[in-house]
């Protein structure tokens, strides 16, 4: 028998706990996880499991995976959801910031793959799902490290589909572009201080303006987290998955008109989008 059990990263908000709950009312036996895990009661009372996981660290990682793994046999889907978020100019940007995003982006969900793989090769069936980003796809000016990130992500997800699909292991990259969730607020934590007199001052309030236009409540660019978590149940059901999943228009037009355009030409859209004064 292969385990069809999902184990889940980052379910304490939007899109992880969209994606939980939605596997679960799908007949998956869920486990939702999160670094705090009473942040997920109401999960539980939905019917999936929860577990503490932080994906920075390792013991976290290990226990996490030996809990599914020792009532399931194996994890069946790995849902790498949890996320970092944090940008600025990269002349301002901390370098701990960029070790921070990287630590949960890529390294953790590096070693998640890692300890799940040998179970769902022993039962050669398993579906990886990534969580990347438009962000991924096109850079935003002071995108520095949140979409590098994503970018490493791209290239990760792309090796690691080839090297284990003749294992019967899946691996799906989906590929958000706005969503109406409380990522971006919860990002500009992580954002560096800013007295507001830096020489960059007036353009990264210019770009945080275009962000939040494109994230406004109603915007008709704007996915929900609900309609992502319906992409990645699809995905995990599929029997032969895309392999990426672009979800919103952002996410599907703005990498075509980069193309089109070329480097010159979409750095001249963006400075029309963003202005940078220069006294």
């Amino acid at each position: 028998m292969t385990s069809n059990a999902v184990l889940v990263t980052g379910c304490s908000s939007g899109i992880g706990r969209a994606a939980a709950l939605a596997l679960v009312q799908a007949g998956f036996p869920t486990w939702a996880t999160a670094r705090r895990v009473e942040t997920l009661a109401d999960l539980e009372q939905a019917g999936c499991r929860v577990l503490r996981l932080d994906v920075t660290d390792e013991q976290s990682r290990i226990d996490a995976v030996k809990a599914v793994e020792a009532e399931h046999g194996a994890v069946g889907a790995l849902v790498n959801n949890a996320g970092h978020g944090g940008g600025a100019p990269v002349e301002e940007v901390p370098l701990g910031l960029v070790r921070e995003v990287f630590e949960t982006n890529v390294f953790g969900l590096i070693g998640t793959c890692q300890l799940v793989l040998p179970g769902m090769r022993a039962q050669r069936h398993g579906t990886i799902v990534n969580l990347g980003s438009a962000a991924g796809l096109v850079t935003p000016p002071t995108g520095c490290p949140y979409a590098m990130s994503k970018y490493a992500l791209e290239s990760l997800t792309d090796a690691l589909r080839m090297e284990v699909a003749p294992f019967g292991v899946r691996t799906v990259l989906v590929e958000p572009g706005a969503v109406r969730t409380s990522f971006m607020s919860n990002s500009e934590l992580h954002n560096p201080e800013d007295d507001g007199r830096g020489p960059y001052a007036v353009y990264k309030r210019n770009v945080a303006a275009m962000a939040d236009h494109a994230h406004r409540e109603g915007a008709r660019a704007v996915s929900t987290a609900d309609e992502v978590a319906g992409v990645i149940v699809r995905a995990i059901r599929s029997r032969r998955p895309r392999t990426r999943y672009k979800v919103g228009s952002q996410a599907r037009l703005a990498p075509v008109a980069r193309r089109l355009l070329g480097d010159r030409g979409w750095d001249a859209l963006m400075r029309r989008l963003v202005p940078f004064p220069v006294e």
